[in-house]
C-alpha cells in the first residue's frame, strides 16, 4: 500500500478494479482547505484516460511493475511485435496499449512495463526523442532559416510532424516522443 505521496508520473496503480497509470500529477496545497493530488490516469487495459483527484494521505494499492528492454519488430495491423532484447522471448500488444505508435519505427528500442504479479505487460514507454527520416514535404528554399515558420512533413514511420522550412525529404530529424514536436535536424 502506498500513499498519495508516493504518486509520481509511470507509476501503476489499481483503482476500480482496473490498473491505471498515472500520466500527470499535481500536489495542490491551497490556502483553505487539505491538500490534495490532481491526477490524470491512463487504462493500461482499453486506454482510456481518467482525471482522478485523491485527498493528500489516501492509501492507493500500487502495483508491482519490472521494466525491460524490447526490441520493436513489426505490427501485423492489429498486434504490435516485440522482443526482448535479454532472452529474445516474444511478446505482442494491443495498440491501445502503447502511447505514439506513429513515431515507432522498426528495430527501435522501448520499455516495457510488465506487472510482476502475471507476466502481462502493462505500457510501452518510447525513449525521449526517436531520430527520423523525412519522406515528404515541400521543398525547402535557401535563406528561409531566421523564421520560426514551420511546414508538415511526414517521416519514415508514418507520423507527421511540423518542421521548420529549411528541412527537405530525406533529412533526418530529432522528434521529441512525448509531444510528437520536432527538436533539431540531425547532421550526417
Amino acid at each position: 500500500m502506498a500513499s498519495t505521496s508516493d504518486i509520481r508520473n509511470g507509476l501503476c496503480i489499481r483503482y476500480n478494479n482496473d490498473i491505471y497509470k498515472i500520466v500527470e500529477f499535481l500536489h495542490v496545497k491551497p490556502g483553505k482547505g487539505p491538500a490534495f493530488v490532481r491526477t490524470k490516469m491512463k487504462s493500461v487495459t482499453n486506454g482510456k484516460v481518467l482525471d482522478n483527484t485523491f485527498s493528500a494521505g489516501h492509501k492507493i494499492e500500487d502495483v508491482r511493475v519490472e521494466t525491460h528492454k524490447f526490441q520493436y519488430l513489426y505490427n501485423d495491423g492489429e498486434f504490435y511485435h516485440f522482443m526482448n532484447e535479454a532472452d529474445y522471448t516474444q511478446i505482442r500488444l494491443l495498440e491501445s496499449a502503447i502511447d505514439r505508435t506513429d513515431l515507432m519505427k522498426e528495430g527501435e528500442v522501448v520499455t516495457i512495463q510488465i506487472n510482476t504479479e502475471d507476466n502481462m505487460p502493462l505500457s510501452v514507454d518510447l525513449p525521449a526523442s526517436v531520430v527520423l527520416e523525412v519522406v515528404a514535404t515541400e521543398p525547402g528554399i535557401k535563406g528561409n532559416t531566421a523564421t520560426n515558420a514551420t511546414k508538415p512533413a511526414t517521416v519514415e514511420s508514418g507520423a507527421e510532424v511540423n518542421v521548420p522550412l529549411f528541412i527537405n525529404e530525406g533529412d533526418k530529424i530529432k522528434v521529441e516522443t512525448d509531444k510528437g514536436t520536432y527538436k533539431e535536424r540531425i547532421k550526417e
